[in-house]
């Protein structure tokens, strides 16, 4: 006959477990729950003090008159506290009737990129010429590459040499760009210049091989899980009909993980589009507008790694920078959109029947 202060024992032991196991796992849900949250708050403070500080290219706030107006006597002269006074109160008039500057307006759309001049010019599609050639290059490159490497790693390659291959390759990943821009700079530049034999050292074509380094690792991490992730009975079917694995692979396993190929490639794009290192290091940084791949460009984003740090707080120049912030996030959160909620669930309907 069973002891009946066992079973009280056990009983109240599970009944602890549990509870301690329903506390642990509440806890877990809510530090997930907080950590996303933070993280999405984090994301809209960051759009909103970008598209902020944006906004004066509009029409000049009072506060950016007041400062320039301060730098601009410690600059030129000495400044006295009757002198900042008078300024400061000529601001404040002008920045009640200050309408937004039309002709910097204009400039945005221009073909010049001269911030630094007597007449000033802003404008920007050099800028998007050269960042477009850059991603253009470099997906390019880093696409089949890392897709090739991916199908090859999860259909092809032996168990033991699979798990030297993908470590290496998601190592790449680890590189600090500046790493990647400075072998571009004195290695990959010398040895296409000594292979093409054009003339202009750092280009377009080296800045966007430069940039194939930092996305195949991107690329080929999530191509392969998606290869990995086919079921199996998809190859055995198709090797049962007399398919060779080299067939099997192209016609089977890769239609069937296009989703995630297509999740892969946009962000592997965003990487590239984003990319500030590689691109001051290995591009020339010269904003022309040409669609030779062997001549220098400039991106956005080396724009403002290169020009932020010297610009005056509150000038036109410096909302101009924050403009093409906002572009960058324009551009990123909208492929990454399209990829997610338009092209991928097609294609995932698609390959369900639906």
């Amino acid at each position: 006959m069973d002891n009946p202060i066992e079973n009280k024992d056990f009983v109240f032991t599970s009944e602890s477990l549990r509870k301690k196991f329903r506390l642990s796992e509440f806890l877990s849900e809510k530090i997930i729950t907080g950590v996303a949250f933070l993280s999405i708050t984090i994301i809209i403070l960051i759009f909103f003090f970008v598209f902020r500080e944006t906004l004066p290219i509009f029409g000049q706030t009072k506060e950016a008159h007041k400062y320039e107006s301060v730098v601009k006597q410690e600059q030129y002269g000495v400044i006295t506290r009757d002198t900042i006074i008078s300024e400061n109160q000529t601001t404040t008039e002008e920045s009640i009737t200050q309408e937004p500057d039309k002709a910097t307006i204009k400039s945005l759309t221009g073909k010049e990129w001269l911030p630094v001049s007597d007449r000033p010019r802003y404008g920007l599609i050099p800028l998007l010429v050269g960042t477009l050639k850059i991603t253009l290059i470099a997906i390019l490159f880093a696409a089949p590459v890392a897709i090739l490497a991916a199908l090859f790693s999860a259909s092809f390659a032996p168990s033991f040499l699979r798990e030297i291959i993908k470590p290496a390759i998601e190592m790449l990943a680890g590189f600090p760009s500046v790493v990647i821009g400075f072998f571009a700079l004195m290695v990959m530049a010398s040895f296409f210049q000594n292979i093409f034999g054009y003339d202009t050292r750092l280009n377009a074509f080296v800045g966007g091989v430069a940039m194939a380094l930092a996305a195949i690792p991107i690329i080929f991490t999530i191509t392969e899980d998606a290869l990995t992730a086919v079921p199996h009975s998809y190859k055995e079917a198709s090797l049962a009909l007399g398919a060779s694995r080299w067939q099997t692979a192209v016609f089977v396993t890769l239609p069937a993980a296009t989703p995630g190929i297509f999740a892969a490639v946009p962000l592997g794009i965003g990487r590239i589009f984003g990319e500030t290192m590689i691109a001051l290091m290995a591009t020339g940084n010269a904003a022309m507008i040409s669609i030779n791949p062997f001549e220098s460009v400039r991106t956005l984003a080396a724009t403002i790694g290169a020009e932020m740090a010297e610009v005056v707080f509150g000038d036109t120049h410096y909302s101009v920078l924050f403009l093409i912030g906002s572009l960058l996030f324009v551009f990123t959160f909208g492929l990454n959109a399209l990829a997610e909620f338009y092209v991928k669930g097609r294609l995932v309907k698609r390959f369900q029947g639906k």
